[in-house]
């Protein structure tokens, strides 16, 4: 009786749990839509704008649509330059990647490709900093927090749960290190030295590919710079990791004035075609259960944040 009653209070924690991490991710997806859709009103509205504005807001879990939105930009030839505009905590280290070389590619395309600035608003830390840094000038406002470059991979054990509730998970496996990070059990001190090894490669990668655009302007050691801490845009400024303290419509003004773009100035922000309200309804649906499966939880991704 009690063991069943264990397994009741554990059942409803967990429908709690889920619960609130639907209605998290609901918020977060909301503000983004926010975000985005009144920045789209935002500049001198004229669709012929020599600069495009292309937006990365909120944890980059994805690259496929900020891709999609450099090759819309790339392939515009009223577009003479394309502004990251960068409000991220960071995110997944893969789709940050690709987004760097895909930003490297069109930027350093001397034939058929296009300047690619970065300009962060209030907050441009990990990833966020990885894309900017990407781009041949990084602006910044004096206050944006930015920096915290580093990498991280967080894990549950939920082990003293299970004991608690008299549950006692089996895993079958092929393969020593199979169910590294598995929820039921404490992580050995092999494993743990194993995925160190990996955290410490991917944070070289980025430590490597900052250095690639921004070794010359580094005002010390940028080894230093990359222990996880967050800087002001000041700071950062101070220290190199950014060139130069001005917001969006300045930096525009500036790009705008250095390239001698002909006509008047205005910012073009980049949008996709839009899918009907039902069916991106259930494509967010979708991705929200996704996020919230269990294969998921136990099997965090590395992550710049």
């Amino acid at each position: 009786m009690k063991n069943t009653k264990n397994r009741a209070v554990i059942g409803v924690l967990l429908l709690v749990s889920v619960f609130f991490g639907i209605l998290m991710i609901f918020a977060f997806y909301t503000m983004n839509i926010f975000s985005e859709s009144t920045a789209l009103d935002l500049g001198s509205g004229k669709r012929n704008a020599g600069i495009a504005v292309i937006e990365v807001t909120g944890v980059i879990m994805d690259s496929r649509t900020i891709v999609e939105k450099l090759h819309k930009a790339e392939g515009d030839k009223k577009i003479k330059a394309i502004i990251m505009r960068i409000n991220s905590p960071g995110g997944s280290v893969g789709p940050t990647q690709e987004v760097y070389e895909e930003i490297r590619r069109i930027d350093g395309d001397s034939e058929k490709g296009k300047p690619v600035y970065a300009s962060f608003g209030s907050i441009a830390a990990s990833g966020g900093y990885y894309i900017g840094a990407a781009t041949r000038r990084i602006y910044a406002n004096a206050g944006t927090l930015t920096g915290s470059i580093g990498v991280i991979m967080q894990f549950m054990d939920f082990s003293k749960l299970y004991e608690f509730a008299k549950v006692r998970p089996e895993t079958i496996k092929a393969g020593k290190f199979k169910d590294v990070g598995s929820p039921s059990r404490p992580m050995r001190p092999e494993e743990r030295k194993k995925l160190e090894g990996l955290i410490r490669i991917v944070h070289n990668q980025f430590i490597r590919d900052i250095a690639t655009t921004r070794k010359d302007k580094i005002k010390g050691d940028l080894k230093e710079y990359a222990q996880g801490q967050i800087f002001s845009g000041e700071d950062a400024y101070n220290k190199g990791l950014v060139d130069e303290l001005a917001g969006l419509w300045e930096a525009g003004r500036r790009i705008h004035k250095e390239l001698k773009i002909e006509g008047k100035f205005g910012l073009n922000f980049i949008k996709l075609k839009k899918r009907s309200n039902f069916s991106k309804f259930f494509e967010d649906i979708e991705g929200i259960v996704q996020g919230l499966n269990l294969k998921n939880i136990s099997y965090p991704q590395l992550m710049f944040k």
